[in-house]
C-alpha cells in the first residue's frame, strides 16, 4: 500500500480523503499544519502555493483545496470559502440569495508533489443552496448544499453516500487512478529490466 503525507488542519477533510483513496492502494498520514493560503483568484493558485509551503515533507505530499461557488453571486464565495464561514456561517450568505438564484457547485483541486513532479485532480460537483441548513452530518457548507439529482444535503447523507458523488471524492478518485496507473508501469519497467538481466 502507497502512503502519501495528506497536509491539513481539517479533521473531517483527512476522513473522508482517507476513505476515499483507501480503495486505490492508498494510505494516507495526516499532517496536521495551518498552511498560509495566499489571496488569489483560482483554487489551483491556492493549491500550487500550498505545495511550495510544505517542500519540507519528505516523500509524496498531498494538499488540497475546496470552494463553493454560486453563479448568480459571481462566484461568491468561491476561494473565499473557508473564510467567509469562519467570519459569518450561513446567515448572510443566504439573505444575500434571498432574490437570487440558488444554482451552486463545489469544487475541489487536490496537489500531489512527487518529487520534483507536481500533478493536479479537479472535482466539481453541481447543485443548489437550500433555503436553511438542513442536517447534521458533514462540515462547511454541507448542510446548505444539495447535490443535482438529490432531495437531501450533503449534511442529510451518510458518509458513504456523499464520497460516492462529491467534490472530494471526484477529485482524489482521479489521484488514485493516476497512481495506480503509474505503479501498473513501474511494475511493468522491474519485470522488463528483470527480462532484460
Amino acid at each position: 500500500m502507497r502512503e502519501i503525507r495528506f497536509v491539513s488542519t481539517n479533521t473531517e477533510k483527512f476522513r473522508e480523503a482517507a476513505a476515499i483513496l483507501r480503495p486505490h492502494g492508498i494510505r494516507l498520514r495526516w499532517v496536521r499544519r495551518e498552511i498560509p493560503e495566499p489571496q488569489a483568484w483560482t483554487l489551483e493558485e491556492v493549491v500550487k502555493a500550498k505545495l511550495d509551503a510544505v517542500q519540507d515533507l519528505p516523500g509524496p505530499v498531498l494538499v488540497e483545496d475546496s470552494g463553493l461557488f454560486i453563479p448568480s453571486l459571481k462566484g461568491f464565495p468561491g476561494v473565499y470559502s473557508k473564510h467567509f464561514f469562519k467570519l459569518w456561517g450561513f446567515p448572510p450568505l443566504l439573505e444575500l440569495l434571498r432574490r437570487r438564484g440558488r444554482h451552486a457547485y463545489f469544487k475541489t483541486v487536490a496537489g500531489l508533489r512527487l518529487g520534483r513532479r507536481r500533478v493536479y485532480f479537479s472535482g466539481v460537483v453541481q447543485g443548489t443552496i437550500a433555503r436553511r441548513p438542513r442536517g447534521r452530518g458533514g462540515f462547511g457548507y454541507d448542510p446548505l448544499f444539495i447535490p443535482r439529482g438529490h432531495s437531501r444535503s450533503f449534511a442529510e447523507l451518510s458518509s458513504e453516500e456523499k464520497n460516492g458523488l462529491s467534490h472530494r471524492a471526484r477529485a482524489l478518485r482521479k489521484l488514485g487512478r493516476h497512481e495506480k496507473e503509474a505503479l501498473q508501469v513501474e511494475v511493468t519497467r522491474d519485470e522488463m529490466s528483470l527480462d532484460v538481466a
